[in-house]
């Protein structure tokens, strides 16, 4: 890969940790209260579970779902990369009424040890073609070429499958137009030594991989989540991360210069929060109703934190935490949806290392932004690492209802799979 490289150097801030002595007399005042019950000791979420339904479990490691409605029928299908399986397949919504069965799908590459899977027309035929993006030793972007005619979507000989990076440990990537020139870029987020957050330029020839440019934006230590949005209203879109380790460790946007010659310049980093946090998946969501669009983090250390954005410039921003510890394991993941229709944005969350407790739940918003019922999704007994959420409709009954993927509950995992949600709207 071929290309210019605008590199970025930023200020390093190490966080020192204080050391304390000394002796600490406490006064312990003894009271008597009554017992707490098992709920109240172990936190737990109350509510009914939510009936579970899969997908598919055929292969092993789901890891990350995405959508896009790739036959154009108005439903919302799903791409995955199986990591430990090292394949991407592509499902197709079978219609409302067919939704709690297995759904239709097909193989579109060998991708080993894929970490995600995008949907995105780079050739610009209409016709919707899936990046996979792999780690480890394999360090690849995988482009499936989609065939033209949706008849053909399901027969995986019609998927042609060519390589576009394979310098770094990929883990995500989202369609992006970047200059205003020919189709669509792709932005693109890796982990590890010399990690970086990139965009790949497109040539006239979408399907010319080797004339792909490729561009570093910033250095990076583990990219979690990567967005798009325009954070500073001048109405180009800018980047906004999650990155687990390093340097630029918590959530930052990163301010696109401009098209054009305007790209030659570099992408200014903006710090939103969570530097001493190890972060993993955001979401963009107006969560206090104020017209400002916020970030929601999960984080390792069974929390949620709420980094309330303060103006429109997106330079001052505020945070706030939010417990996810109610016999769960660590926070993975996290949507913000009103999920019972009470007209309060909830928020849902999905964790690993849930052995044995609460993989996915939902708080309930009270009165305030202070107040959250812990509510039970998928129960105890199954699930362990889960990944990504998607809050849609799936089988047409009105509500929002929980798509994820579980990749170690016994040897392969759940697979991909849907939470039906019991609350009618």
């Amino acid at each position: 890969m071929h290309g210019t490289t605008v590199r970025h150097t930023y200020r390093r801030h190490r966080t020192t940790a204080l050391a304390y002595a000394g002796t600490v007399v406490a006064a312990i005042a003894v009271t008597f209260t009554a017992p707490l019950s098992l709920a109240e000791e172990r936190r737990e979420p109350t509510g009914p579970a939510w009936r579970r339904h899969t997908i598919d479990a055929s292969s092993q490691g789901a890891d990350g779902v995405k959508l896009a409605d790739i036959n154009g029928d108005g439903l919302m299908d799903i791409a995955t990369g199986w990591e430990e399986g090292g394949i991407t397949r592509v499902y197709l919504h079978p219609g409302h009424a067919k939704a709690k069965t297995n759904w239709p799908a097909v193989t579109v590459g060998k991708t080993p040890s894929v970490e995600d899977a995008v949907f995105a027309d780079l050739d610009g035929d209409g016709a919707l073609d899936v990046v996979s993006c792999s780690e480890e030793n394999e360090r690849k972007i995988f482009v499936h070429w989609g065939p033209k005619t949706r008849r053909d979507l399901l027969n995986s000989s019609k998927w042609q499958q060519q390589v576009l990076a394979d310098s770094q440990m990929w883990m995500f990537a989202w369609p992006m137009q970047v200059d205003n020139k020919h189709g669509v870029d792709l932005i693109a987020g890796s982990k590890g030594p010399g990690a970086s957050i990139a965009w790949f330029a497109a040539p006239k020839n979408g399907r010319d991989l080797e004339s792909y440019q490729q561009h570093t934006i910033s250095p990076a230590g583990w990219i979690m989540s990567i967005w798009q949005q325009d954070m500073d209203g001048d109405s180009d879109i800018d980047i906004v991360v999650s990155d687990r380790y390093g340097e630029l460790r918590g959530c930052r946007w990163l301010e696109n210069p401009g098209p054009g010659p305007a790209q030659s310049k570099s992408w200014k980093n903006h710090f939103i929060g969570a530097r001493d946090k190890e972060v993993l998946s955001m979401v963009l969501a107006d969560l206090d109703d104020d017209g400002l669009q916020d970030a929601v983090v999960a984080v390792r250390d069974m929390k949620i934190l709420l980094l309330k954005r303060l103006d429109k410039t997106g330079r001052n921003w505020k945070t706030e935490e939010i417990s996810a510890d109610y016999h769960t394991g660590n926070t993975r993941a996290v949507a913000v949806e009103d999920v019972n229709g009470d007209g309060r944005k909830d928020l849902v969350f999905t964790t690993w290392n849930a052995q044995g407790k609460h993989g996915v739940l939902w708080l309930e918003q009270g009165s305030s932004l202070k107040q959250w019922t812990a509510r039970q999704i998928s129960g105890t007994e199954q699930g362990v690492k889960y990944d990504r959420i998607e809050m849609l409709d799936l089988d047409g009954d009105g509500d929002l209802d929980l798509l994820t993927c579980e990749e170690h509950e016994g040897r392969g995992g759940l697979g991909v799979i849907w939470y039906e949600n019991p609350y009618r709207r």
